[in-house]
């Protein structure tokens, strides 16, 4: 409960940034990725989005899922750092604590991002997702937090995984630096 008050306050702080410059680098990718966080939509993961942007929790992290033809998962801020030891990315989160589910209208498009979670809706963290493809069967059941509004080409470069589970063999794409914009 504490942890929700403290994301709590940090929405009624001063005035929050409303996007994400994401830095991407990898062995054949190399750009940056424009993110405007939909604060009106998804106000809970907006906020938690940007304090762990504003920490540096993101810098360094790996793209550790990656599925042609859906989608990029990236944010595991815990296990996501050491692209020599993938065994556990995807597993984590932050120390912020859960999210309760922000389910919208908004549908799951091409370039829209969402917080990835467990099998309980009120599970999502700090783990997120950018679509290559529209995904209409995550409508209602994945909080939509995003929309990526530059660096698509970027996105579309990402190193892809396994077809089916979509782990990354080999060095995987990390996001370098990760900075709350205006």
């Amino acid at each position: 409960m504490r942890k929700l008050a403290a994301l709590l306050a940090c929405i009624a702080g001063p005035a929050l940034a409303g996007g994400l410059e994401i830095e991407v680098i990898g062995e054949s990718v190399s750009g940056t990725v424009q993110i405007d966080l939909l604060e009106d939509v998804a106000p809970l993961h907006s906020a938690q989005i940007l304090a762990l942007a504003e920490q540096g929790a993101y810098d360094g992290v790996v793209f550790h899922r990656v599925i042609e033809g859906f989608m990029a998962q990236t944010g595991d801020v815990r296990f996501g750092k050491n692209p020599q030891d993938m065994s556990r990315a995807g597993m984590g989160g932050s120390d912020l604590g859960n999210i309760p589910a922000e389910f919208s209208e908004v549908p799951f498009d091409r370039g829209v991002v969402g917080m990835a979670r467990s099998q309980s809706p009120n599970s999502a963290n700090s783990q997120f997702f950018i679509m290559f493809a529209p995904g209409y069967f995550l409508n209602g059941q994945y909080t939509v937090v995003g929309r990526v509004t530059s660096g698509m080409d970027v996105v579309d470069a990402l190193k892809r995984g396994h077809p089916q589970s979509g782990a990354i063999a080999g060095q995987p794409d990390v996001m370098q630096r990760v900075i709350a914009v205006d």
